[in-house]
């Protein structure tokens, strides 16, 4: 039988770890919806690849030793 995970479970260790390290999986979750949006504000023209470059490096600069990044600055 499979157990399914519910938003009760109580998980200690993972809670230790966000605790100690921050929300690993929350962060990289935005990160690729970050990158999914990016993708697709290039894909249609609504953004330069120099303003996507410029904006990455601004990304990386706060994300950078920080773990409650949360996201593109703008």
């Amino acid at each position: 039988m499979t157990r399914t995970s519910t938003q009760n479970d109580h998980l200690p260790i993972y809670e230790d770890l966000v605790r100690e390290c921050g929300d690993v999986v929350a962060e990289a979750q935005l990160a690729a919806d970050h990158v999914q949006h990016q993708a697709a504000a290039l894909l249609t023209g609504r953004e330069t690849a120099q303003q996507a470059h410029r904006r990455d490096d601004n990304i990386r600069a706060a994300a950078g030793g920080h773990p409650g990044w949360r996201g593109s600055p703008s």
